[in-house]
Formats: structure tokens, C-alpha cells, sequence
């Protein structure tokens, strides 16, 4: 009997292949891409362990166990690094969704096609700017001397404080920046799971009397949760990788501005670019992994718990 199942399961399998074998041929360049970037760098993790040596290699460094950990440990910056870094994803993650998904009801509700496509064309705008010229504008309007922001703050009388030497409203102003680029992307998705929504949901709360507020919450919101699980999941299992692009071009290596913007992406960058320890910096790069990995099992399991539809896994 087990046999049989397994002689039916293995024919299965070949008339499925057979089937989709033009589906599978196209599938092999995603595959092979994911291996050669993703999973064959993996064995440089071992660096993180080794006292790494150019002219010896990864293999023929000395190995000196957990000393590239113990060394982030005593220098006093892991928790504030590791502190940053989540509380900042963390505001990425929960103001981002509910901006995103905002903006996708209001355009949904609009009437004029016109207006709908030009406002959601200027919202998608940032993304496709990078944050090299991004941040080029950002100086030009926030310069302490002649910036536009400054001559408009003197016009009424007021005095800029500069920016770049205070460290108190960076966290505002990172979350807002990544916001003003981002939530455009987020919001095409959420747009598009809203226009999939059955009509006929609407046309029935119409019937139940429903305004538009009601049919917002009672309908659009309930129907969009099973996408915004999904977008938080795959959010999170980046929650302690921060946005190196948007950190490195606005904060850099200003020391005054590190104090409450350094996260550990930065400081995996400057102790490469200093060169002096590499075994540390994949340390700090492998304890990011980690710590990603068990945050996504975590809460796919929390999950799967409470609603196993909504899971990745």
C-alpha cells in the first residue's frame, strides 16, 4: 500500500513537471541568481570567527572563536547600535503601513481619473530618486547659511538652528525622509490589492445603508488586514538591516548626528572602510543575520498561531 502511494505521488510529480516545464525553464534564472548571491556568500560567515588575514584567505586565517564578539560586546556601542536600528525600522515599519495604506483608501475614493493618476503619479516620483540626489536637495533646502528653509524661517522673523550640528530632531527627520520616498511604492500596493476587492461588498453595504466611512472600515480595511500581515511579515525579516543608502548619505560619519542616528549598517561600513578588524565587521554583520532570522520565525509563529492564512511559512 505505501508503495503504491509512493509509485502515485513520484507520477504525479512527472505529469506536474511535464506540464509546467516551460514555467520551471523560466524559474531556473531566478534560481541560479539566488544561489550564486545568496547562499554561496553564506560560507564567508566564517570570517566572523577568524582573525582574517588577506595574503592566508578565509580558510587559512587564524581561527579564534567568539573574540570578534567578544570585542562588540565590550565596546559599549552593540546595544545602542542594535537599539537604533530596531526603533527606527520599527517606526519605518508601523507609520509607513498606515500611511501607505491611508493613501490607498483616499485615492481609491476619488472620483476625477485625472487627478487620481496625477497624485498617485507625484507620490511614486521619490522612489525612483536616488538618495544621492535625494539628499543633494535635502542640503540645498536645510543649508545654514543660504538654504530655502532658513531664508524663509528669517523672513518671519525666526532663527535656524543648524541641523547638522544637533542631533535632537534626526530621528523626526529620518522617519519623515523615508517616509517622503517610500510610502509611494507601498501605497501602489496596497492600491492594488484594494481594487480587488469583490465590488460587490460595496454594493451591498450601499444596500445596508452604509456611508462612506463605514464602507472604509468595514469593508476596505478588513479586506486589505491579510496584505498588510504579509507586508509586515517580510518588513521585519529586514527589521534590524537599516536603509545604508538613506543613513550613509544623510548622517555619514558626522560624529554629532551618530549619536542617536548610528546603526549597525553604519558601523559595519566604518569598521570595513577603516580595514583594521574585518573579523568584526562580520560579526556584526552575521548578529544582524541572526537576529533577523529569529525575529521572522518568531513572528511567522505568532502567526500561525492566531491566523495560519496569513503566514509566509
Amino acid at each position: 500500500m505505501i508503495g503504491n502511494n509512493r509509485m502515485l505521488r513520484k507520477q504525479s510529480f512527472a505529469r506536474d513537471f511535464k506540464n509546467n516545464r516551460v514555467y520551471l525553464l523560466l524559474l531556473i534564472p531566478a534560481i541560479v541568481y539566488v544561489i550564486i548571491f545568496n547562499y554561496i556568500p553564506m560560507g564567508g560567515a566564517v570570517i566572523a570567527f577568524k582573525n582574517y588575514n588577506y595574503s592566508a584567505g578565509i580558510f587559512g586565517s587564524a581561527w579564534v572563536g567568539l573574540k570578534n564578539f567578544r570585542f562588540l560586546l565590550i565596546s559599549n556601542k552593540l546595544w545602542t547600535l542594535t537599539r537604533n536600528t530596531l526603533a527606527y525600522n520599527f517606526a519605518f515599519i508601523v507609520i509607513g503601513m498606515f500611511l501607505e495604506v491611508m493613501f490607498a483608501v483616499i485615492i481609491n475614493e476619488m472620483r476625477s481619473r485625472w487627478f487620481k493618476k496625477t497624485f498617485q503619479s507625484f507620490m511614486f516620483l521619490p522612489f525612483f530618486v536616488s538618495w544621492v540626489v535625494a539628499v543633494s536637495v535635502i542640503q540645498t533646502l536645510l543649508d545654514y547659511d543660504n538654504g530655502l528653509v532658513t531664508r524663509i524661517v528669517e523672513s518671519f522673523g525666526g532663527n535656524m538652528t543648524n541641523i547638522y550640528t544637533t542631533a535632537a530632531p534626526w530621528p523626526f527627520l529620518l522617519v519623515f525622509f523615508r517616509m517622503w520616498k517610500g510610502v509611494g511604492y507601498g501605497t501602489i500596493i496596497y492600491l492594488s490589492a484594494v481594487t480587488s476587492i469583490d465590488q460587490e461588498m460595496y454594493e451591498a453595504a450601499d444596500i445596508d445603508g452604509a456611508n462612506s466611512w463605514q464602507k472604509v472600515f468595514k469593508v476596505t480595511i478588513p479586506n486589505l488586514v491579510p496584505t498588510m500581515i504579509i507586508m509586515f511579515l517580510l518588513a521585519v525579516g529586514q527589521i534590524f538591516r537599516g536603509d545604508f543608502g538613506m543613513f550613509f548619505q544623510l548622517v555619514g560619519n558626522n560624529g554629532v548626528l551618530l549619536e542617536t542616528a548610528d546603526i549597525l549598517d553604519l558601523y559595519v561600513y566604518r569598521a570595513l572602510s577603516s580595514g583594521t578588524n574585518l573579523g568584526m565587521s562580520a560579526a556584526a554583520g552575521l548578529y544582524q543575520s541572526v537576529l533577523c532570522f529569529a525575529t521572522i520565525m518568531t513572528v511567522n509563529y505568532i502567526v500561525k498561531k492566531i491566523q495560519p492564512d496569513y503566514t509566509l511559512f
